[in-house]
């Protein structure tokens, strides 16, 4: 009978580990299309709320390296009119891995400004505090044209 009731609260265990791994999956995924979405829109709330205080945005070859306070401020300059030439950011083909309060977002993302579109690889690294996902580091490389496998 005790063997039954110990297999019992394993698997109950295991179902709902599964079941919030599954629903974190799916928040980290909506995160981080949000994350595209207030690039796009430099929508200043959205990414305030999101990005930890610590973040961390290293782009292409750590050609610039960006915090918080850079991005929150580059967005709400093209709020206040500064110009903008991003037409649209497209994220594919994006996976997730959650150990324990972390997760990892990567993938491409399309972005298409100035004269055409480069195709950026991505590493979002996600932290759950107090119940609540924070983007806390992002890493962007572009991916050269001549390597791109469509």
């Amino acid at each position: 009978m005790e063997r039954k009731t110990l297999l019992y609260i394993a698997f109950t265990f295991f179902v709902f580990t599964a079941q919030a791994q599954t629903k974190d999956h799916q928040t980290l995924l909506e995160l981080d299309l949000g994350w595209e979405k207030a690039l796009l829109a430099s929508d200043v709330e959205f990414l305030d709320n999101l990005l930890a205080e610590e973040f961390i945005w290293v782009h292409n070859h750590a050609s610039l390296i960006d915090g918080k306070k850079e991005v929150v401020s580059k967005a709400r300059k093209i709020q206040q009119g500064q110009a903008d030439n991003t037409r649209s950011r497209l994220s594919k083909d994006q996976t997730v891995v959650i150990l324990g309060n972390t997760g990892v977002v990567s993938g491409y993302t399309v972005v298409e400004r100035g004269p055409g579109a480069v195709t950026y690889h991505f590493m979002r690294t996600y932290s759950k505090v107090k119940g609540t996902f924070l983007l806390l580091s992002n890493h962007t490389m572009a991916i050269p044209e001549e390597e791109l496998k469509e």
